[in-house]
């Protein structure tokens, strides 16, 4: 039985389609201040459909942690999970100090260019919304609808603390067993998942190499900022959040410690207003494995 049967029944009530969605795998060419880099992607639904979703992933994770949203969204749209470069089956850069979100944004742009379609709408979880949000607040930004996932225009220095504990340090594993274990206790905040839901989230960020042991799917390298000192301030971006001009919904886990309830509640009254959803019983961040976390943006997105 698919570890991910339940979901999947839902899926299938919810869009009305049978068959299993398989994904394609593909990269686009992107310049970096160095030389050139290709950035993997996975896409899902039908590739001639004008309608497209962007979903980012957060700081060191990858594209398939959107695989069920994907499913679900994939009836209506074309779903594009990308690995931002270092992460996932991506290319890493080959300076280091090139991991920002100047490189971030530039791809992105790249990317959507060559998907051909005048506009998209955008899931972002943690570095994945800010990556958004700062494309968005550009002139002439082709985002349409903007979901930001646990992360909002201030970024807590305690946040930042703790994930500098463990970004960067490359542990590798005996089995994958140790793997899953490890992003259990690391991924704690991401809530009450079952045993499956662990295995496949681990799955995507872990390879085996040739000495049997299993490692992290990222460069270590993508560590640098964190190991140069920013991390004892908040960041502030309300700056570009204010000058965003369409539909936001703000998601924040309720546990959060990057996206504080003040901030939330500050999203809703401020620049664009944005919707507010709160999910129980996850932290930094949710990461739409349930029908009720799914339903959050697909409502949103599918709004007229």
């Amino acid at each position: 039985m698919s570890v991910l049967t339940p979901l999947h029944r839902w899926w299938t009530r919810f869009s009305g389609r049978t068959e299993p969605l398989v994904p394609r795998q593909r990269s686009v060419l992107c310049a970096d201040p160095h030389g050139l880099h290709r950035m993997a992607y996975t896409e899902w639904g039908d590739p001639a459909n004008p309608r497209v979703v962007v979903c980012v992933h957060g700081l060191t994770r990858n594209g398939r942690d959107f695989d069920e949203l994907a499913r679900a969204l994939a009836a209506d749209y074309r779903v594009v999970c990308p690995d931002v470069v270092g992460r996932g089956q991506s290319d890493w850069l080959t300076e280091p100090a090139d991991y920002g979100f100047p490189t971030y944004i530039a791809d992105m742009v790249t990317l959507i260019a060559r998907l051909d379609v005048e506009s998209v709408d955008w899931v972002g979880t943690s570095m994945g919304g800010l990556i958004g949000m700062l494309l968005a607040a550009q002139n002439k930004a082709p985002i349409r609808r903007l979901v930001l996932n646990d992360v909002g225009p201030v970024i807590t220095a305690e946040s930042l603390q703790r994930i500098g504990q463990y970004v960067g340090n490359a542990p590798r594993f005996a089995s994958l067993a140790d793997a899953v274990a490890y992003v259990r206790t690391v991924s704690a905040p991401f809530g009450n998942l079952s045993d499956d839901q662990w295995q496949a989230l681990t799955r995507h960020c872990v390879r085996q190499g040739e000495d049997g042991n299993w490692t992290m799917v990222y460069d270590p390298g993508i560590g640098a900022p964190f190991r140069n000192g920013f991390v004892y301030a908040d960041v502030n971006l309300w700056g570009f959040y204010e000058s965003l001009r369409l539909p936001v919904l703000a998601i924040r886990g309720k546990e959060s410690d990057l996206l504080t309830s003040e901030v939330h509640q500050a999203m809703g009254a401020r620049g664009p207003r944005a919707s507010l959803a709160e999910v129980a019983e996850v932290g930094h961040a949710p990461m739409f494995t349930d029908a009720g976390q799914i339903r959050l943006v697909t409502d949103f997105l599918l709004q007229e």
